[in-house]
């Protein structure tokens, strides 16, 4: 039996607009601007040369961290410059400019076909690693080192996760129904990177189709397809396994504290790429969704497009946008501009007009509780807003659990105040994170 998490909300989903729409593989751009800073953990080095030539899939930057993920070229052809250009994380960051030559020529040895089962389990982990890897639900987590919990945890279930949660995306969707032996395949090394027996998908039963597909796909083994009450945040990695295996993440604790390793459906599908073909993580299903869209879509970009030109393929726009997101509605991030380059955590381009964002402008606390009631941490958001504001910060993280916090916004969007909660608790976690590091 199923254990629903606490709290959570039922915004509406409007995935109506690009769930039907099969992936479609765009163009070769003729200029991508890739950003070294792509992950959580070290910034990469640059590796190139203005003027240099580089052929598809060669690293491009590269740290020797353990918790960093190399940079490959997506493209074929030459630098022309190495400078700071917007970024949507972090408003402008050192990038890569290459010019395409057209050729799309791959670099020496890729792709290739792999056995992959003959792979012992440090030469998989190190072919995630030097491939790019990293958690594509929009985390960027590095996955070679999700996949190396500490000797200490014993992990015993692997959980993909195919919720997909978040308003009017639909990447992850549309693969689970068009790339099941990708997945399937994913899985099996997965689970064998792990060495588990025990593995499930967990999917929002809003998405019937992909349910069917996976069933079908996993159908005689030791996968487990299950089909989740839809309510967001369930896609987040702690509701996710509270739901699937009844286990509580404990405050300030990983998965890996209750034996579960959880990974997104896109994040699996490129191990499967990198392990058995060889194929760096160099281009992503991104949905370009919302109302200003054209016409909607699920695109599989080469990483270093800009937004503009993902935006161009859809159609263009069909009015003025009041917001462009990258990412969901609940957890994305406004941009200021089109010029932004899609990165390996980019799931979603919103392009949303002013009947579909709050524009209402927030006042004072009412006490009345109701983001309390929808918090799936159990926390009081209300207090750390409040907190925030005042520049509380140590009192925050000290006395009301900040850090348990995932930033899932089910605060912002039950009150009725129209407080920028979730705003007030980024803001306290990057003054901690700030002294913390001085």
């Amino acid at each position: 039996m199923l254990k629903l998490f606490k709290g959570g909300i039922h915004p509406k989903d409007n995935k109506i607009y690009s769930q039907d729409k099969p992936i479609e593989k765009a163009p070769i751009p003729n200029r991508v601007v890739i950003p070294v800073r792509q992950h959580i953990g070290a910034p990469c080095s640059v590796m190139v040369e203005r003027g240099e030539e580089v052929k598809k899939g060669q690293v491009i930057a590269y740290s020797e961290a353990f918790v960093s993920s190399p940079i490959h070229s997506t493209v074929s052809g030459r630098v022309i410059e190495v400078a700071d250009y917007p970024h949507g994380v972090f408003g402008k960051c050192l990038s890569i400019v290459i010019e395409s030559d057209g050729k799309d020529e791959w670099a020496e040895g890729i792709p290739i076909n792999r056995d992959w089962e003959s792979l012992d389990v440090e030469e998989i982990k190190s072919i995630i690693r030097g491939a790019g890897i990293v958690g594509m639900g929009g985390a960027t987590f590095p996955t070679h080192v999700k996949l190396s919990p500490p000797k200490d945890k014993v992990v015993d279930t692997l959980i993909l996760n195919g919720a997909e949660c978040e308003p009017y995306l639909t990447a992850d969707y549309r693969m689970m129904i068009e790339y099941p032996e990708d997945i399937l395949i994913g899985t099996r090394i997965t689970m064998k990177v792990l060495n588990v027996s025990k593995a499930f998908v967990a999917i929002e039963d809003n998405k019937p189709e992909a349910i069917r597909v996976m069933k079908d796909i996993f159908k005689g083994t030791e996968v487990k397809v299950i089909a989740l009450p839809t309510r967001y945040p369930q896609g987040g990695e702690k509701m996710l396994i509270k739901a699937v295996t009844g286990l509580e993440v404990p405050s300030g604790g990983l998965p890996a504290d209750v034996g579960v390793v959880v990974q997104n459906t896109g994040t699996i599908k490129a191990i499967s790429d990198a392990v058995v073909q060889g194929i760096p993580l160099i281009e992503r299903v991104t949905t370009i969704t919302g109302g200003a869209i054209e016409e909607p879509k699920n695109l599989l970009l080469r990483i270093g497009t800009t937004f503009q030109e993902a935006i161009d393929i859809c159609g263009g726009l069909r009015e003025v946008p009041e917001k462009i997101i990258m990412g969901g509605p609940m957890m994305g991030m406004a941009q200021y501009s089109t010029n932004i380059p899609i990165i390996k955590g980019t799931s979603g381009i919103l392009a949303l007009t002013k009947s579909e964002i709050n524009m209402n402008r927030e006042s004072n606390c009412i006490r009345c509780g109701s983001c309390i009631e929808a918090c799936p941490m159990g926390l009081n958001p209300s207090m750390l807003s409040i907190l925030g504001e005042r520049k509380f910060y140590e009192e925050a993280k000290s006395d009301y659990n900040l850090l348990d916090c995932i930033e899932c916004g089910c605060c912002t969007y039950v009150c009725p105040a129209k407080r920028n909660i979730v705003q007030y608790i980024k803001f306290s976690k990057s003054q901690n994170a700030l002294k913390a590091a001085k």
